[in-house]
């Protein structure tokens, strides 16, 4: 395909996802213009999603890709980049600031955190951690143009997180682990794929305030499972729907009893 062609592609694209953002920040819009997708994927042709209809791209035009699709990274374990018009409302629900620390939790090979990470320059930084080895080197070696991200090879449940004033992540669990709460900076903002049980799946944007941690349901939200966060053993009391839907905090256990306010307890948080 012809440069000026796809750059006009990449463009339509990048409004498109900074209206779906919601947001008034306008480096949205140049970021996803900005950031290629195919530079952060396998060689095409690709496997794409949309909807319930799965199907490989007719040849490797990376054109196939600046639509609201799912793109395989690894078909056989269902690891994928994410739909961007998801991806676009979870940036501005968050919304990373020049100079604040990101935690980015599942970074498949690598594109939404180059997007995070340009989004808190100048001064900021980006920690991102993969599980699989393979989309990690893969991460590693797309995101060496950018020089404030960094990539750990591991989980982020055995492993300690850094202090964070953003927490992104792209793994369906069944309650944040109490270190991920404590590692949010007073107003950071965590975001992540909420599954306490199988007929349960919203995003969830967590604010740290003065008096604990502030919780809002987004939207209907379904992601592979975080290893090490999403067995829903020993669960005291689990929401359902309309529970998990009217949640509004977070406590710590060890901080404070649940009581009858509760719509769901774990093992350390409620």
């Amino acid at each position: 395909m012809q440069k000026t062609i796809l750059d006009e592609i990449r463009s339509r694209f990048a409004k498109l996802m900074a209206s779906a953002s919601k947001s008034s920040d306008p480096r949205l819009e140049r970021i996803f213009e900005l950031v290629q997708r195919e530079a952060f994927l396998p060689p095409g042709p690709w496997k794409i999603q949309l909807l319930e209809n799965c199907f490989d791209t007719p040849s490797a035009d990376p054109a196939y890709l600046y639509q609201n699709v799912l793109v395989a990274l690894d078909a056989e374990k269902g690891i994928n980049t994410g739909e961007p018009m998801l991806h676009a409302q979870w940036l501005g629900a968050v919304a990373p600031q020049p100079g604040e620390a990101v935690t980015h939790i599942g970074v498949g090979m690598g594109y939404y955190s180059a997007i995070l990470s340009m989004l808190v320059l100048p001064g900021g930084r980006l920690i991102g951690f993969e599980i699989e080895p393979g989309l990690a080197e893969a991460a590693r070696r797309n995101l060496v143009p950018f020089e404030n991200a960094a990539i750990i090879s591991g989980d982020a449940v055995s492993q300690a997180v850094p202090p964070s004033d953003v927490i992104y992540v792209n793994a369906g669990v069944a309650a944040p682990p109490e270190q991920w709460l404590t590692a949010l900076c007073q107003g950071g903002r965590m975001i992540f794929p909420w599954r306490p049980s199988p007929a349960v799946g919203l995003a969830v944007l967590v604010m740290r305030v003065a008096s604990g941690f502030a919780l809002k349901p987004l939207m209907p939200s379904w992601f592979i499972p975080c290893i090490g966060a999403s067995d829903r053993t020993g669960i005291a009391l689990t929401p359902d729907h309309r529970g998990a839907w009217q949640s509004r905090s977070i406590h710590l256990i060890r901080d404070r009893t649940p009581d009858g306010s509760a719509t769901a307890i774990f093992e350390k948080v409620w």
